[in-house]
């Protein structure tokens, strides 16, 4: 409000004044004043108090007597500014102030003064002149006003598209447009939005009222409507009153009759010359809509426009593949004895990408069922078309009746063969439900889960073998078995990674959870499928997942807290070691820590034996009961009728001491003959 930039006054005063009035003052509507400093007198002529509309009686030649006739806070800037020209040397100030009249209103006021000075620069005098600057001040503040509103406008437009910017899908883009946020955002009422399709107008969004035809989904765009003129005429059409909308528009009116909308403007939503669509966007406030405000419309039409038909791509791209999908997957899941199973697939929300993940549910001969989940490397049409091609595979080997480990190797091999650098993870389960008795193999996949119809759920360790197509090229096809019993009631869990993983998350933790909401979910397989599909939509959602749910039926075996099978084959380490493992976590899972180390060094010392000293593979039976003793019976079975001996420390050698080992840290054992076999069992208790 101020401007002492000058170092001369633009004012030219003589030095005798007032004695000698320059009349050009007063006719340019300028008074003038001479203010002696020494004095503290200031003498001001008829036309500068006129400027202050006081009256020649009213004044005294007092500057204190003008104070009355400005605000406070402007007096108090104006003397601070003259104040600091006095002492930093300054020979001009000028100031914008307001003045107070006599009828009560502010006029804006300028003020140019001249200081003078003596030879040491003392400030002796000031001369200057006042003039009404309110006109002058009124188009100030127009401009300012009309550079606010286009910033406004341009804001509105630039936090608009930055809002859209992160919009995929289009219920995403109704959301940025038509919540409470988004008309906050365009400084609207209601929001509507409609999308073009073969001849007609669909609505989409009637964001937070009724706005649009009563009781029409649908208009046809050769319809009387302002929606239906936009698009045929491709132009917009603006609605500057209420009554404009009672005339213009009677079957529409009842609609817009209780809303608090007195304009609107509808916009046109082109893209790539076409109309894709059009938005009706409706204000508290009445408008003519001036050019400024049409040309920030049109662009904001623009703006949405683009966004809109990229969500729009998006959705087709995406319902095309979910589509292509579900079509290689199997139409439906067969029925089969002494058993529910339920069965999910979610697509990961990316476009037009496919997942490679699959399930699959095989009758067998005999009554058993084979239960397959797998995943391919990739979310790529070529991870559907080899997923596809994986499913069919495993199928038809399953049904020749070839053993798990075979199936799931001749699937590596075939895949392997088909010369994709692509891989695939997968876990086949082959479950006799009569007896309760699976055998599991896992090809790279992550752990299945399963819940004991006591309610304990469990990570279930399975001896695991290289992914499928990479056990083919390291040449390492013999995959280990692991045989499970399934008491009635138990409900085995198979996945996709994508159920559990979580960004920025290890995959244990997951697991971790995923064992959790099993534990505390519904009985129902069918129930609890929806449920967990619910939490991992909510966790992760961006990948594919499929999940599958085996629950035997039958009446459930109190007296049993989990038991598992395992097969380990001669000369294999890393079974020995996958098989320690399962041990370990099964029994601490159980509930008994304590002993955990004590009945794994007694099992390894009993496989250890069947594989040195017999032919054959070796079969590990845990099982822990729920009697009061809570007594873990471990059993390890051979093909060998010769029954172990217990050497005796002072003998030579050091074959059999490993008995001695099991004596000291089991609580029981013994030998029993199994067919052409035995078994060595030792028994532990955990109470």
């Amino acid at each position: 409000m101020a401007d002492r930039g000058a170092k001369r006054p633009t004012v030219s005063v003589p030095d005798d004044w007032p004695a000698h009035p320059d009349l050009t003052l007063a006719l340019n509507g300028m008074g003038g004043f001479d203010w002696d400093l020494d004095s503290g007198l200031m003498h001001m002529d008829a036309p500068a108090l006129e400027v202050f509309d006081m009256l020649p009686g009213d004044y005294d030649d007092r500057p204190e007597s003008l104070r009355r006739h400005l605000p406070p806070h402007e007096a108090a800037r104006l003397d601070a500014l003259v104040a600091r020209a006095l002492k930093d040397g300054s020979d001009s100030y000028g100031a914008y102030f307001r003045v107070r009249l006599r009828d009560g209103e502010l006029r804006w006021t300028h003020s140019q003064g001249s200081i003078r000075r003596d030879g040491g620069g003392r400030p002796r005098r000031i001369i200057g002149v006042v003039r009404d600057a309110s006109q002058e001040y009124t188009h100030a503040a127009e401009r300012v006003a009309g550079d606010e509103e286009r910033r406004r406008h341009t804001s509105v437009v630039e936090r608009t598209t930055a809002a859209l910017a992160h919009a995929r899908t289009v219920g995403d883009v109704i959301a940025v447009l038509a919540d409470e946020q988004g008309l906050s955002r365009l400084g609207a009422e209601n929001v509507i939005l409609g999308l073009v399709e073969a001849g007609r107008i669909r609505l989409i969004s009637e964001g937070k009222a009724g706005s649009f035809v009563p009781d029409l989904e649908y208009t046809r765009v050769g319809d009387e409507f302002p929606m239906s003129e936009v698009v045929r005429t491709l132009t917009p059409r603006y609605v500057a009153s209420r009554e404009e909308f009672r005339h213009g528009w009677p079957r529409l009116w009842p609609a817009v009759e209780p809303l608090n909308v007195n304009s609107a403007a509808y916009l046109p939503l082109i893209a790539q010359g076409r109309p894709i669509g059009v938005i009706g966007l409706f204000f508290e406030r009445e408008s003519d809509f001036r050019d400024q405000e049409r040309s920030v419309l049109l662009a904001l039409g623009s703006s949405i426009a683009q966004s809109l038909a990229r969500a729009m791509l998006y959705d087709q791209e995406h319902d095309l593949a979910a589509g292509l999908q579900q079509a290689m997957l199997p139409r439906r899941i067969p029925g089969v004895p002494h058993a529910q199973i339920a069965v999910r697939y979610r697509s990961a929300r990316m476009g037009r990408d496919i997942g490679g993940d699959w399930y699959d549910v095989i009758p067998l001969p005999d009554g058993r069922v084979a239960a397959v989940i797998g995943d391919v490397q990739g979310h790529d049409t070529q991870a559907a078309a080899l997923m596809g091609q994986l499913r069919i595979v495993l199928r038809a080997y399953a049904a020749e009746g070839h053993a798990p480990a075979t199936v799931v190797a001749r699937a590596s091999a075939f895949l392997h063969e088909l010369d994709t650098e692509r891989f695939a993870t997968c876990t086949y389960v082959d479950a006799d439900l009569s007896t309760g008795s699976a055998r599991i193999v896992r090809a790279g996949h992550i752990d299945p889960l399963l819940r004991h119809a006591e309610g304990i759920c469990r990570r279930l360790p399975v001896a695991g073998g290289l992914p499928l197509g990479i056990a083919s090229e390291f040449r390492r096809l013999d995959y280990p078995v692991t045989t499970v019993q399934l008491a009635p009631g138990d409900t085995l869990l198979l996945c996709t990674d994508g159920i559990v993983e979580q960004p920025g998350t290890d995959l244990d933790v997951g697991m971790r959870q995923l064992a959790r909401e099993v534990r505390d979910g519904p009985q129902d397989v069918q129930q609890l499928a929806d449920r967990l599909c619910e939490s991992a939509d909510v966790r992760t959602g961006e990948d594919d997942m499929a999940l599958l749910l085996l629950r035997r039926l039958g009446v459930p075996e109190h007296d049993t807290v989990g038991r598992f099978r395992q097969h380990i084959a001669p000369a294999d380490p890393d079974g020995l070691s996958a098989a320690r493992h399962m041990i370990r976590a099964a029994v601490r899972a159980w509930g008994a820590a304590e002993r955990s180390e004590e009945i794994e060094l007694v099992a390894d010392e009993l496989i250890t034996n069947a594989l040195l000293h017999t032919d054959g593979e070796a079969v590990v039976n845990i099982r822990m009961p729920h009697s009061v003793g809570r007594l873990l019976r471990l059993e390890v079975e051979d093909h060998s009728s010769s029954l172990p001996r217990r050497r005796e420390p002072g003998e030579a050698g050091v074959s059999g001491r490993g008995l001695l080992l099991v004596d000291r840290l089991a609580d029981v054992w013994g030998v029993e003959p199994r067919g052409s076999g035995k078994c060595v069992w030792c028994e532990f208790n955990c109470s």
